[in-house]
C-alpha cells in the first residue's frame, strides 16, 4: 500500500479548494470554461483564483514566521479586514525589531 504524500502547500487548503484546483486543471486552465461550470462571471473565478493562489503562498510564508502567516490567512478567508491585518503586522515588526536590538 503506498503512502500518498501532499506537498505541504495543498495539505493546508480547504477541500472546496482543492476540488476547485482540480476543475481548473482539468479545464486546462480556461477561467472562462470554469465560469461557465460555476455558473459565475469571469472576474468571480479571476478573485477565487487570486485568494488560492495568496492561500498558497502564505503556506511559504508560514515556515518564516507562522504569525505573519495567520494574520494573512484570516485577511485572505475575510475573517480580518486589510486594513487591521496590516497594523498588526506592522506593530508585530515592531516588537520583534525592538526585542533584536
Amino acid at each position: 500500500m503506498a503512502i500518498e504524500l501532499l506537498p505541504e502547500w495543498m495539505a493546508g487548503l480547504e477541500e472546496e479548494d482543492v476540488a476547485f484546483i482540480k476543475r481548473f486543471i482539468l479545464a486546462s486552465g480556461s477561467l472562462k470554461e470554469m465560469a461557465g461550470q460555476y455558473g459565475v462571471t469571469y472576474p468571480t473565478v479571476r478573485l477565487r483564483l487570486d485568494r488560492l493562489i495568496q492561500k498558497i503562498k502564505l503556506t511559504e510564508d508560514a515556515a518564516a514566521d507562522p504569525y505573519i502567516a495567520t494574520i494573512k490567512r484570516l485577511a485572505v478567508n475575510e475573517k480580518l479586514d486589510l486594513d487591521t491585518a496590516k497594523v498588526l503586522i506592522a506593530e508585530y515588526k515592531k516588537s520583534k525589531n525592538k526585542e533584536d536590538l
